[in-house]
């Protein structure tokens, strides 16, 4: 089974063809980092537009690489939440517009289902159930994955997301958008004890997460050594500051996989599973743990249409299916269905 799939929920344009959830046939991404740079993150309205601009092209592409035509494809997918509500609506608009025209079902699909997935494509070897670390820019979960559809969240942020927060923190020290690349270049030069974090907790859900603390902290130690005149070591800080977050999601992860001992394979997903030191420390754990660790691919770390395409085959076989009054949405937990 051929499926067209569509990605707009921030600043990347992307399409996919992918066949039967995890062969992936061509992958187009369009990205906006450069626009954005200027102005320190992701502007909606710029996104929003950008997207409207690149989409028609974007999607031509993906099936020009997949030597496709409509009429070759089973089903269109599309990201319909969590994320910027305008950027999703393009995404979501000319799916349904493609779905109608071309006779197609619609198949819509949770962002944070598809980071999850990308591991499908990586290993096609990997099944539910497992444990997911869940780590974005602007989501951080621990999530037991029963079924290819069925999720249950047992541990989340409750303020900021490791990835904002490792991005402010690079702004503070005065690099540009996206931050959290450059505190990982920073990581393998830089000395990660030359300054102390604190190590928030939840005492009453100790396996949710609290970055906010932690992004306050950095910036006071910045204008603390200004005003006393002394000079921070860029590479140490920023080396210290990821080591801090990194302790946070190992921590709790570590816990998780204590309170489910059944959970036998433990696997990493979203934009922050790129870093180096993440997935360092996740082998060392998984090794410690007697689990199988799975990573995803570097390519599929990022927001891509490939992993809505992988995550699309599981929902339209489960049977869900869109019409023409499906609406974007800014904010959905993971567990639930449109």
């Amino acid at each position: 089974m051929k499926i067209l799939s569509i990605e707009s929920s921030c600043d990347e344009t992307a399409a996919a063809v992918v066949e039967n959830g995890r062969n992936v046939i061509s992958s187009v991404v369009a990205t906006q980092i450069e626009q954005h740079k200027i102005f320190g993150g992701v502007v909606p309205e710029i996104a929003s537009r950008m997207h409207a601009e690149a989409i028609s092209a974007v999607v031509e592409e993906a099936l020009q690489k997949a030597d496709c035509a409509l009429v070759d494809i089973d089903a269109i997918a599309v990201t319909y939440a969590p994320g910027l509500i305008g950027a999703l609506l393009v995404g979501v608009n000319y799916a349904k517009g493609l779905a109608l025209a071309a006779n197609k079902p619609l198949v819509p699909v949770h962002h944070l289902r598809s980071h999850i997935a990308s591991n499908y494509i990586t290993h096609p070897d990997l099944e539910p159930p497992f444990l997911c670390l869940v780590v974005s820019g602007g989501n951080t979960l621990l999530v037991k994955v029963k079924d290819y559809t069925d999720f249950e969240v047992i541990g989340r942020t409750r303020d900021d997301a490791a990835g904002e927060a490792l991005d402010k923190a690079a702004r503070a020290l005065g690099y540009s958008y996206p931050g959290g690349v450059t505190l990982d270049r920073m990581a393998q030069t830089g000395n990660a004890e030359a300054y102390s974090f604190p190590h928030p907790r939840v005492d009453e859900s100790p396996l949710d997460f609290s970055f906010s603390g932690l992004k306050t902290a950095v910036v006071n130690q910045i204008h603390n050594a200004q005003q006393k005149g002394e000079t921070i070591v860029k590479e140490d800080l920023g080396a210290s500051f990821l080591k801090a977050v990194v302790d946070l999601l190992e921590k709790n992860t570590k816990a998780a996989l204590l309170e489910n001992p059944d959970m036998k394979k433990l696997v990493l997903a979203g934009g922050v599973s790129a870093n180096s030191v993440l997935r360092a420390r996740m082998q060392n754990l998984a090794k410690q743990m007697g689990v199988t660790l799975y990573l995803p691919e570097l390519s599929l770390c990022g927001d891509n249409a490939a992993m809505v395409g992988a995550q699309g085959y599981y929902e339209w076989k489960a049977g869900k299916r869109g019409t023409m009054e499906l609406n974007a949405s800014a904010n959905m937990p993971i567990e639930e269905d449109e």
